[in-house]
């Protein structure tokens, strides 16, 4: 006898959710708990800040200096000026061998404030189990992106289940209709499946945002079906010459950091990258939301001439971004709910926790059922 279509999605559901349950109710409660990490981090380091003075910022080839001496054998991947209450950072990373480190300095006077290892502490731990399961990262990052993209079509069968026949069923389908004496087993099924209901919709940005990190195909379709036609892979540009074109004395770097200044007058946060090699550019962006990332604007300049070089990827200037760019830069802060400050926070923290939830009702459905079959053979 065939089963009929919601059977067949019915079982499809179950059978998802009991496979990809642990991991989705991982991946939902370390997102709970690194939803407010920056406000903890602010509020329990104070080495992160500094009194405000009336003295220029020391420019980034003497705080460069100051931060190589506290790890000699350590490259600086870049120099971050932050407000002026704010420590600037110096920060030390490498992918293989993988290392990140974060000096905290001055900015008027120089003083280390404190190198930290970005590698290690409790956020480090969460971030770890909610990209890679606290598993080699080749292995747990494409673990977690098929959870993800079970859970998206969990999400998808359970609107279908969910669906109502009928308006008389509709009515247990949006409101908790508790009555006094009802088993737990009823108001179990009514918490998966009304909870399920109203996070869905947040739930399925949830997924499609944290699929674009897991798959590089998803993050390319995703794009592309969005009208973007930029690559969404990172390639510095080289400097086209390589002879020194500057009129004047200063160090390159620091008159970037200049021009960066003077441009941005509002931003809360600049960053200059010193270049790695002889060919490399001098990369700098500006920030004028330090709590988002999608605001950013990226620039390169020749590390020679200081010309500014166009790039033909994602990460380049605002200016030239259209609606699909946009889109994919806020992929980080719509995830995090941080696009719309604190409260979009602590929204995405209580639909994180719902999430979480669902896995666990699911599972005591299933069990349930599978008792009452025990009982009656």
């Amino acid at each position: 006898m065939k089963m009929s279509f919601k059977k067949t999605i019915g079982v499809l559901h179950l059978w998802l959710g009991l496979s990809s349950g642990i991991i989705v109710f991982i991946i939902a409660i370390t997102g709970c708990l690194y939803a407010f990490q920056a406000e903890i981090q602010n509020w329990t380091e104070d080495y992160r800040f500094v009194p405000e003075q009336q003295a220029p910022f020391l420019p980034p080839s003497q705080l460069l200096k100051i931060a190589q001496e506290q790890l000699p054998r350590k490259s600086i991947h870049a120099l971050q000026y932050n407000k002026k209450t704010d420590a600037a950072e110096a920060i030390f990373f490498h992918y293989k061998p993988t290392y990140h480190y974060t000096t905290y300095l001055n900015p008027y006077s120089g003083k280390v404030l404190k190198t930290v290892d970005n590698e290690t502490g409790f956020f480090h731990f969460i971030l770890d189990g909610h990209f890679y399961l606290w598993l080699p990262d080749e292995i747990g990052q494409i673990v977690v992106a098929l959870a993800t993209l079970i859970f998206l079509i969990l999400i998808i069968s359970g609107f279908i289940l969910w669906y109502p026949k009928n308006k008389n069923a509709a009515k247990q389908r949006f409101i908790f209709k508790w009555k006094k004496g009802m088993k737990w087993k009823r108001k179990n099924y009514d918490l998966h499946n009304i909870t399920g209901f109203y996070v869905l919709l947040i739930a399925f940005i949830f997924a499609v945002t944290g699929l674009v990190w897991g798959f590089q195909w998803f993050a390319f379709s995703y794009y592309k079906v969005l009208g973007g036609e930029k690559s969404l892979v990172y390639v510095e540009p080289n400097s086209k010459s390589t002879i020194d074109l500057q009129t004047t004395q200063i160090e390159p770097l620091d008159a970037i950091w200049l021009q960066m200044v003077k441009e941005y007058p509002e931003a809360e946060s600049i960053e200059v990258h010193p270049p790695e090699t002889d060919s490399c550019t001098i990369a700098a962006n500006a920030n004028v939301d330090k709590e988002t990332y999608s605001k950013i604007d990226y620039r390169y300049f020749d590390q020679y001439s200081l010309e500014e070089i166009k790039v033909n990827h994602l990460w380049g200037r605002n200016k030239d971004a259209k609606i699909a760019d946009k889109l994919m830069k806020m992929n980080y802060d719509i995830h995090t709910g941080g696009i719309f400050g604190l409260a979009g926070k602590i929204f995405a923290f209580l639909i994180s926790l719902l999430i979480a939830s669902l896995p666990v009702s699911g599972f005591m459905i299933w069990w349930g059922r599978k008792k009452k079959k025990k009982l009656r053979i």
